[in-house]
This record gives C-alpha cells, sequence and structure tokens, in this order.
C-alpha cells in the first residue's frame, strides 16, 4: 500500500513541479554538443556564423522548447498514444514514397513549411514508443511465445523496408538493429535475436538490389577504397587523410588544411567528426566521444531509475537510438563501416534529425519526470531491465 500511494504522488504535480524535476545537468550535457556543433559548423563555413552555424543554434534553441513541452506532457498519455503514433510514421513514410523530394538519388524528404522533414527519422521514435507500449507486460512465458513476437517483428520489419525502398540503407539498418535492442531488453533470449539477424542476413542480396548505383558502390569500395580514389573511395580516402593530419592536439580551429582547402567532402553533415578531429586532434575527437558516451550513461541511468517497464524501455531506446547514430558516424569517418549518410545528432548541420533527436531526448525527460507514476498492470517495483536469465 505505502508503495502504491509513493507511485501515485505524481499524480498532482504541477508544472513549476515538473520543471524542478527535470534534470538539467543532462540538458546541459546536451547544449555542451550543440556548441561543439557550432564550434564545427562555425569553421566548416570558413569561420562564418552562416549558412550552418548560426541555423544550427536557433534549431537547438527550438529543440530546447520541444524538449520541456514534451517533458511535461504525462508518460501515460505518450503511452495510449503508442499506436497512433506508430501509424501516423507508417503513413509519413508512405506519402514520402509517393510524393517525397528527391535529393542525391534518394526520395527521403518532405517540404513542410519552410524545412524539409526525413520521416524515418521521426519513425524510430515513435518505434520505440510502440514497442515499449507492447512490451510493457511481457512475461518471460510471453516472451518465449513466437505468436506474441511476429506482431512487434512486423513492426519492426515494415518501416524498415518503407525506409530501405527509399533507399536509406543507414537508417533501416539502424531501424533494425534499433527493434533487435528493444526485443533484448524487453526479455528475448539473445540466441533468437542472432537467429533472427541470420535469417535477415539471407535477405541481403534483395535488399541490395533495390540500392541505388552510388550506394552499391560505397559497398563494393568499403574494403578497399583506392580502387576507385576519385570515385566511390574518396570521400573515405579523404576523411582518413584528414583525421591523420590532425595528429595529437589539432592543427587549430579554423586551420585545418584538408576541411578549410575542401578536400574533405561533407564536411557539414556526415564528415563534421572528420573536421572537428582535424582541427582538435586526437585529443579534442576523443573528448567529443567521452561527452557523447556520458549523455549515453547519463540516458541509461534515467531508464534504470524509472519504477514502470515502459519508462525504461522507451528511455533505453531512445538512448540507443542516440548512441547507433553517433556510433555509425564516427565509424563511418574512420573508414570502419561503409558510408552511409548518417548525422552526427547535435552536431551535425541537419534541421529534421537535430530536431528529431531533441524530440527523442523530451521523450526521454518525460520518463524522468514522471519515473514514479503509476501504470495499470505494475504493482510491484522492477530492478533493471527485463533480461531473460537464461
Amino acid at each position: 500500500m505505502a508503495y502504491a500511494r509513493r507511485l501515485s504522488a505524481p499524480r498532482g504535480m504541477g508544472l513549476a513541479e515538473k520543471l524542478y524535476q527535470v534534470s538539467w545537468p543532462f540538458v546541459l550535457l546536451l547544449a555542451l554538443l550543440a556548441g561543439v556543433g557550432y564550434a564545427a559548423l562555425y569553421s566548416a563555413a570558413g569561420g562564418s556564423p552562416e549558412p550552418w552555424a548560426f541555423r544550427h543554434a536557433l534549431r537547438f534553441a527550438f529543440g530546447l522548447i520541444i524538449l520541456i513541452s514534451v517533458a511535461m506532457v504525462d508518460i501515460r498519455l505518450i503511452e495510449r498514444m503508442a499506436w497512433p503514433l506508430y501509424g501516423i510514421g507508417i503513413g509519413l513514410l508512405l506519402v514520402v514514397a509517393l510524393h517525397g523530394q528527391v535529393g542525391k538519388g534518394a526520395q527521403r524528404w518532405l517540404d513542410v513549411g519552410p524545412i524539409q522533414m526525413q520521416p524515418s527519422e521521426l519513425m524510430k521514435l515513435f518505434l520505440c514508443v510502440a514497442l515499449a507500449s507492447y512490451f510493457r507486460r511481457a512475461s518471460w512465458e510471453r516472451m518465449g511465445n513466437p505468436l506474441f513476437l511476429i506482431p512487434p517483428a512486423l513492426a519492426v520489419a515494415l518501416p524498415a523496408a518503407l525506409i530501405l525502398r527509399q533507399p536509406n540503407l543507414g537508417n533501416a539498418l539502424i531501424t533494425l538493429m534499433l527493434g533487435g535492442a528493444m526485443f533484448f531488453l524487453a526479455g528475448m533470449r539473445i540466441w533468437k535475436i542472432l537467429l533472427a539477424a541470420g535469417g535477415a542476413a539471407v535477405l541481403l542480396p534483395v535488399a541490395y538490389d533495390h540500392l541505388k548505383d552510388y550506394q552499391k558502390a560505397r559497398i563494393t569500395t568499403f574494403l578497399n577504397p583506392e580502387s576507385d580514389p576519385l570515385g566511390a573511395g574518396y570521400h573515405t580516402i579523404q576523411s582518413k587523410i584528414a583525421l591523420g593530419s590532425g595528429g595529437l592536439w589539432g592543427r587549430g580551429w579554423l586551420q585545418g588544411t584538408q576541411s578549410q582547402l575542401d578536400f574533405l567532402p561533407e564536411k557539414q553533415t556526415d564528415f563534421i567528426f572528420t573536421l572537428w578531429a582535424e582541427e582538435w586532434g586526437m585529443v579534442g575527437a576523443l573528448g567529443l566521444m567521452a561527452l557523447n558516451l556520458l549523455i549515453v550513461a547519463y540516458g541509461l541511468a534515467i531508464a534504470m531509475r524509472c519504477r514502470h517497464q515502459f519508462g525504461r524501455l522507451l528511455a533505453a531506446g531512445i538512448i540507443i537510438n542516440f548512441f547507433l547514430y553517433v556510433f555509425v558516424n564516427i565509424a563511418m569517418n574512420m573508414g570502419l563501416v561503409p558510408v552511409g549518410g548518417v548525422p552526427l545528432p547535435l552536431v551535425s548541420h541537419g534541421g529534421s534529425s537535430g530536431l528529431t533527436v531533441m524530440l527523442g531526448f523530451g521523450l526521454l525527460m518525460s520518463v524522468h519526470v514522471h519515473r514514479d507514476v503509476e501504470f495499470p498492470g505494475e504493482e510491484k517495483p522492477r530492478g533493471g531491465f527485463a533480461v531473460h536469465p537464461g
């Protein structure tokens, strides 16, 4: 009874108390990361706030408003809206397939007033909400029932297929990895996930056939970029040169040779990490990675402190999605994975990706603010994630 009373107490939280409950140190970490992005984009423009850095700052300020606003929304309302949000995401992906804007050989964007929106970014957030809602009351027995796992598996496969069709291989793979991570956290045994991954690997030749020629070239030149140094391998070669050029301490802000002389392609988006590493060296690159890892650790701590399973799964999904973006972008810059057009969150230039990241962190903060609320069917505290012990 005492536990039930403690859970029900946040029902009466006012706006001021909710604002007090926001994790402001976490918001400060996000501001520091966005500040790195401003400095990098200022340098990418040759020492000017236009055309990228000033807009980056405006988007982050607007993103903070989104974050705080979403954090004020009761997490139980978000859970009730889980599948309608998922349906909206699928609908937007279908609209992209029919009427989306084409750029760089792919049809990924929708024009929404003055900005272009990439629905695949939103879809991953809505997928996290939907899966967290579905697995909220999953028992070990239900997680072991294949019939119980079919609906969430289809919920992951459908958006991944629509995103791949755009084509957007990087986001499609991130969607599949995100779904696999949430299945694991909900209690699915790891060997089943590996078995499903093996089955999906059989379909890779089919997926490869749906890629554009430039994407196929990126994959075939991944292991040997020098085979096409002026074509598909150019991005990777120039990125490695810039990384080596920075040395231990870097060439200094605005002093990078590869970036300032425009040898580094897409330096404001895909290869912003390389620009930063050339100017600030290995020390600066490690510092940026440490900042991102600190955000990930803080987000996981928020997930672990939550008393309801929906919040834990949602928070973990949001932070895993962020981690996957960071990992894939940095690995891409180092030539460890094929170039896939994945931005570095809150650092790279990009309207829809930056605002979507802040929306996701708003959901994370709503979990933190409402971490003690009571959910139907969850009467007892549950420590940690529901990872199957066997």
